[in-house]
C-alpha cells in the first residue's frame, strides 16, 4: 500500500462526493487517461478512502472525455526510472496484486464504471475491477497486455472469464481484440449501452437507487456477492506479479514497448 494521498491533493483525478455518491474522474485527458506512478498511486488513495468514508454508499469511476482510460502511460511506466521501479518489485518476491487493483477490489462499496470511450490495457481492467459497468456508445474495452509481452491483471484472468465465459475471454487475452460498445454488451462484458450524453446520468441514476438502500445491508451483499465467486485476488495477484517480473526482461517486451513508442508492428522472436 501506498503513502496515502488526501483526495484534496489529487491532480490525475478529480473526486466528487454528492448524496453518498464518490465520482471518481481519471482526468489526464491530454494522454487519454493513461496512468503513470502518480495518477495510480491516486486510484489507490480514492478507493481506500471511499472504503473507509461512512458518508459514501456508492462509487463511480469515469474517465475525462475522450477516453476512459488507454491503460498505463507507456513513456512514463514502460522506460526509464519507473520502469526499473516496477521490475524491481516484481521480481522482489514480496509484490502482490497491484495496490490500486487491491484497493478496487477490496472496496466495500459498490463500484459503477462509467465507460466513456476507450477503455484498454490496465483502463479494461479498471472497468473489469467494478462491480457493473455502463458503457457510453463510443467505449472500446480491449485486454492488449498480449501486444506488450505481458499478461493482464487479477481483472482479466478472474473477472473475464466470469462475465463472458472461458472460451471468449481466451480469444480476447489471446488476441489482445479491441471490441465495441456494441459488441461489448452482446457478450455481457458490460450490462447495457447508452448514448453518450446519457451515460453519467445514467451511472448516477443507478447509483442513487443503490445508495436509498440499507448501507450495512449493500455492503453485506457486496461481500456475499465475493464470497460466492471463491474469488482471491491475492493469491493470483501474487502469481501475476512473480510472472510479470519475468516477463518484463524478455526481448519480446522490450520490442513490445519499442514498437508502440516507434509506431511500426513488432517483431516479436520468443525470447
Amino acid at each position: 500500500m501506498t503513502a496515502s494521498i488526501s483526495p484534496h491533493d489529487f491532480t490525475a483525478l478529480r473526486y466528487e462526493l454528492n448524496d453518498h455518491v464518490a465520482t471518481v474522474t481519471l482526468n489526464r485527458p491530454e494522454v487519454r487517461n493513461a496512468l503513470d506512478r502518480r495518477a495510480y498511486d491516486e486510484v489507490e488513495s480514492a478507493f481506500r478512502h471511499i472504503h473507509a468514508d461512512p458518508d459514501v454508499r456508492v462509487a463511480i469511476v469515469t474517465g475525462a472525455d475522450p477516453a476512459f482510460c488507454s491503460g498505463e502511460d507507456v513513456k512514463a511506466m514502460m522506460t526509464g526510472a519507473q520502469k526499473e521501479a516496477s521490475v524491481t518489485r516484481l521480481t522482489s518476491g514480496a509484490a502482490g496484486t497491484t495496490p490500486a487493483a487491491a484497493a478496487v477490489l477490496d472496496c466495500s462499496k459498490p463500484v459503477i464504471a462509467a465507460v466513456n470511450g476507450v477503455a484498454v490495457g490496465w483502463g479494461c481492467e479498471l472497468a473489469l475491477f467494478a462491480d457493473i459497468r455502463i458503457a457510453s456508445e463510443r467505449a472500446r474495452l480491449g485486454e492488449i497486455f498480449i501486444k506488450r509481452g505481458l499478461i493482464t491483471d487479477v481483472g482479466g484472468l478472474s473477472r473475464l472469464p466470469a462475465l463472458v465465459g472461458p472460451e471468449k475471454a481466451a480469444e480476447l487475452l489471446f488476441t489482445g481484440d479491441i471490441v465495441d460498445a456494441a459488441e461489448a454488451a452482446r457478450i455481457g462484458l458490460v450490462s447495457r449501452v447508452v448514448t453518450h450524453d446519457d451515460l453519467l446520468p445514467a451511472a448516477r441514476d443507478l447509483a442513487a437507487r443503490i445508495a436509498a438502500n440499507p448501507p450495512l445491508a449493500v455492503v453485506a451483499m457486496k461481500e456475499g456477492l465475493r464470497r460466492g465467486t471463491g474469488y482471491a485476488h491475492a493469491e493470483l495477484g501474487a502469481w501475476v506479479s512473480a510472472t510479470l517480473g519475468r516477463l518484463f526482461q524478455t526481448e519480446d517486451h522490450r520490442e513490445g514497448v519499442a514498437s508502440f513508442l516507434e509506431k511500426r508492428a513488432p517483431v516479436f522472436r520468443g525470447r
